[in-house]
């Protein structure tokens, strides 16, 4: 299955599947990781970095960093889909390296007008309003790059390179997953105290790292896709009308996807008739939330009392607790089955929802209610994540490989468009005694999610609950046609 690597390597490898997994050489693992790590760091320290950046050359107002998140999240919303029909159809170390070069460009060219804006250099004086709407256009940009990125590499090669091994496949997830969230934890970290010295230095240490990472990140990416001749062979390419030749033509003419509102329109309906879209509709539905230890609950939090510290103190056990789910979730998915796994997880975070959107109603004293309900999100994280690798491993498996990049970018769209929707309730309800009204908002996707999730299990498995053997049927045919995922692991 791999090449250029010797076959020593895989049976030299470790028993502790989460940390090199069995039968794929580390030499693999390590470059993906590597790539990965340097992609997600860029995206998580600029995304941050930027707020930090608006903030300090527009003091006093909300307004710009609103119109750049929106214009970040509008375009994650309208070009998703185009963005998936490139990865369906075209060469995937081209996908993966138009997304590396591109998104390094326009960070560079976003940290350079930063950099100016802060610096007050005489000729940004010329563009007066166009500033921000540049920003906006090059942060667009850069976020569909990253999406680019995100959904070539965790929903198809992780695939591809884990083939039929779901041991190594729910390996991948995790390690890939457990990359993500420390750099959600350590990039903003990092780029706030560099910050907190000198706001012109951190965005020339922003723009360093991002020059710098771009060989590194290109370099181990292609090397994976080299050794690995599974990621070689072409897509499946659906029929229609056209030749061979013209489809992929049309591949890797990356603004011809941008053009087509039928096409889009296609892949919407496609993904909601899919066999996968109950699981990965109720996950994109738990980004419609203000309970993650973003601006929105920080900005409460310190309104309730809270000061830095306190903040600090419980992002660091939430990203902690987020982490755990990691290796749970793999050990569990390993002794039942992803959709079994699945269940228990939604269930675990909103329970714990429900218990601290209880006590944030009924304990009168502000900052007393604020800690029941930051206790109750930090022990909700579990779930989350929990529940989101259990997902993505049956939507790697379910969704077939010719549509990988339109399902999963249709996926990130409802994403991006509940997290929008998650913004929008704290406009609305835009005062602290007011938090309380997202707050149940929340709670309510959580259980819209966990509602639809387990329809999903009753179409899918027949019942919700284990029966006690004696009077569990003996056969269960099934109502989709066809089998579940890991059927045959323990009960």
């Amino acid at each position: 299955m791999y090449s250029s690597l010797s076959s020593s390597s895989s049976a030299a490898q470790p028993r502790n599947e989460d940390e090199v997994p069995p039968g794929i050489p580390s030499a693999i693992t390590k470059r993906l990781y590597i790539s990965h790590f340097l992609s997600t760091w860029n995206s998580r320290v600029f995304e941050f970095g930027a707020i930090l950046y608006l903030a300090t050359i527009y003091p006093g107002t909300l307004m710009p960093m609103s119109i750049y998140a929106l214009a970040r999240a509008a375009s994650a919303i309208l070009f998703s889909s185009a963005i998936g029909r490139y990865i369906d159809t075209a060469n995937r170390l081209h996908v993966v390296r138009l997304s590396i070069v591109l998104q390094r460009l326009v960070v560079s060219a976003s940290c350079i007008i930063f950099w100016a804006l802060i610096s007050g250099r005489h000729w940004t004086r010329n563009l007066g309003p166009g500033s921000l709407a540049i920003l906006a256009v090059f942060a667009s940009i850069q976020k569909l790059c990253s999406i680019m990125n995100l959904v070539s590499v965790e929903k198809d090669w992780v695939v591809v390179i884990a083939g039929q091994n779901e041991v190594a496949l729910r390996a991948l997830n995790a390690q890939m997953r457990r990359i993500d969230l420390i750099c959600k934890l350590a990039g903003p970290f990092v780029i706030a105290i560099i910050h907190g010295y000198s706001a012109q230095v951190a965005v020339l240490v922003n723009l360093s790292m991002n020059l710098a990472s771009i060989i590194v990140e290109y370099y181990t990416i292609a090397r994976v896709y080299t050794v690995v001749p599974a990621l070689q062979e072409p897509k499946i390419l659906p029929p229609n009308n056209e030749s061979l030749a013209d489809q992929r033509a049309i591949a890797h003419n990356f603004w011809s996807h941008f053009n087509g509102v039928w096409s889009t329109l296609h892949d919407f309906s496609g993904y909601f008739h899919h066999r996968a879209f109950r699981p990965s509709f109720a996950g994109a539905l738990l980004y419609f939330t203000v309970l993650s230890f973003s601006g929105q609950m920080v900005t409460y939090l310190l309104s309730a009392g809270y000061n830095s510290v306190h903040i600090a103190v419980a992002r660091t056990l939430s990203v902690a607790f987020e982490l755990s789910a990691t290796w749970i979730a793999p050990i569990l998915m390993s002794k039942i089955n992803p959709i079994r796994t699945g269940m228990w997880f939604v269930n675990w975070q909103a329970i714990c929802l429900v218990a601290g959107v209880a006590c944030f109603w009924t304990v009168q004293n502000q900052f007393v209610a604020a800690s029941g309900l930051v206790a109750a999100t930090i022990l909700s994280r579990v779930g989350l994540w929990g529940f989101d690798l259990s997902v993505q491993v049956m939507v790697q498996r379910e969704v077939e490989p010719e549509i990988r990049g339109s399902f999963s970018s249709v996926e990130a769209a409802w994403q991006n468009m509940f997290e929008l929707c998650a913004f929008t309730s704290t406009i609305i309800f835009s005062k602290p005694e007011q938090f309380r009204w997202p707050v149940v908002m929340s709670l309510v996707a959580v259980s819209t999610a966990g509602v639809l999730y387990a329809s999903f299990v009753r179409l899918r498995r027949g019942h919700l609950l284990h029966l006690p053997p004696c009077i569990e049927r003996k056969t269960r045919p099934s109502r989709m046609g066809y089998e579940t995922i890991g059927e045959t692991s323990a009960v």
